[in-house]
């Protein structure tokens, strides 16, 4: 099958899905929009993917928006190696952790949001830093507790899992928006292990062709 993503180096969602890909092992074509410049609000990719949002996977025609999608129709199409648990529990608890990064944390402090507190509202710097802050350390005290419970070398035990590919972008986001992450020490230990993995490595935005 051939594989085409649409995406941004800095993009977390499209850096979720640049993961999931690595770790699945499959090859795939990488095309970028640049969101600085409104690429994805263009005529061309709003016909592709109508909420002018990246990422997008173009696998044989069909068109997959939404990166928890994306990962989840991966998952189903490629098995192996999984990223999901076999336990439905387990499942559960993964889904849990990805769910609240990609729907709690990330949507507040992604360009679109932050481009309607700076000009609709008129927030200065320090007020959207303060934003920023608020709602990562917010999400990431929640994540530091679950992955407390379940967690090992990775977010949810000792296999990587859909948290881990929704986890590491939003550290690296953090980190982007100066975030202190001293309260969060499992959460920076299974960022620093994962640092360590090819497929982390090669998503990583800075290994974007691309990236600034």
């Amino acid at each position: 099958m051939n594989l085409t993503l649409h995406g941004y180096w800095r993009s977390g969602a499209a850096w979720r899905v640049r993961i999931a890909l690595g770790l699945k092992g499959l090859d795939y074509t990488a095309v970028p929009h640049d969101l600085r410049i409104g690429a994805q609000a263009s005529p061309a990719y709003l016909a592709l993917a109508p909420q002018g949002l990246v990422p997008a996977l173009e696998a044989d025609g069909a068109v997959l928006t939404q990166s928890l999608a994306i990962m989840e129709w991966l998952e189903e199409s490629y098995p192996t190696p999984p990223l999901l648990p076999t336990d439905a529990l387990a499942r559960a608890h993964v889904r849990a952790m990805a769910g609240a990064i990609a729907c709690d944390i990330h949507p507040l402090n992604n360009l679109r949001v932050l481009q309607s507190l700076r000009h609709d509202l008129g927030a200065d710097k320090a007020q959207i830093a303060a934003w920023e802050a608020r709602w990562i350390t917010t999400g990431f005290a929640a994540l530091e507790a679950s992955v407390a419970r379940h967690g090992g070398r990775f977010a949810f035990g000792d296999t990587p899992t859909l948290a881990d590919c929704c986890l590491i972008p939003q550290i690296g986001s953090a980190r982007r928006f100066g975030v202190d992450l001293a309260a969060f020490p499992r959460l920076v230990a299974v960022d620093a292990h994962c640092a360590t993995l090819n497929p982390f490595r090669a998503a990583a935005p800075a290994a974007q062709s691309d990236a600034d």
